[in-house]
């Protein structure tokens, strides 16, 4: 089926598929979250309270983030603010992938807005956009579903482990490496990679502003040079 899956039935071939692709950025995953439950245990949290923060929150980036602020004894106003600025890049998100979920309910819409990653983002439209028939809501459960699943264990284990987990592991190495996997095979054309290129950039360049609104800035700025490369007139255009 080519449209969205407005049934109760789920094609299982499709969950499946979605779990297989994400399987290989799994590898990164795991010691993100590793590293978000230590980070718990240094910012002071127990673990029904780190549980609770990975469940609500979910979401790497600002959660490693309040957890640091938390760990500063930041106010709670400015922890708050700060997850929810680096998190704005998923109304972007959403509203890009959500033509593809139109015909179903308001509250499946819900919940899969709750399970949107990167990962699940990245991977569900790039495969939606392909001409070959998918059940979307299955594949992106396959994909979400399993990266909420191990999101949640690994944080657990974190925690369990505290600060046991030496330095010389390099698990923060992993997270900018899952972030890459994903990057790379959507840099399919002009617009796109000097989008990705721009935005790096400038995320980098703005790395010292208040609030990380680097990486706002950053996304924000890639989105409007890729649309003036691919604009009539742009720079795709000129050869």
């Amino acid at each position: 089926m080519d449209g969205p899956d407005t049934s109760t039935g789920m094609n299982h071939a499709d969950l499946r598929r979605g779990v297989g692709d994400v399987a290989p950025l799994l590898l990164g995953i795991v010691p993100f979250g590793l590293v978000a439950g230590v980070a718990a245990v240094e910012a002071g949290l127990d673990l029904s309270e780190a549980v609770a923060m990975s469940v609500l929150v979910f979401a790497g980036a600002s959660q490693l983030a309040a957890l640091e602020l938390l760990g500063r004894d930041a106010p709670l106003s400015v922890v708050v603010v700060t997850a929810a600025v680096i998190n704005l890049r998923m109304l972007m998100y959403s509203a890009s992938i959500a033509p593809y979920f139109r015909a179903l309910s308001g509250r499946w819409r819900a919940g899969l807005a709750y399970l949107l990653t990167d990962q699940a983002y990245a991977l569900s439209v790039a495969r939606f956009r392909r001409e070959e028939p998918v059940d979307r809501r299955a594949y992106y459960l396959g994909v979400a579903g399993t990266m909420w699943v191990v999101w949640q264990v690994t944080t657990v284990a974190g925690v369990l482990l505290g600060t046991g987990v030496p330095d010389s592991w390099g698990l923060e190495f992993a997270v900018p490496l899952v972030f890459l996997a994903l990057l790379v095979p959507a840099m399919e054309d002009r617009a796109t990679t000097v989008a990705a290129v721009a935005s790096g950039a400038i995320a980098v360049a703005g790395a010292g502003l208040p609030l990380n609104l680097g990486l706002l800035v950053g996304a924000s700025a890639g989105i409007l040079v890729g649309l003036g490369v691919e604009r009539p007139g742009g720079v795709e255009d000129a050869d």
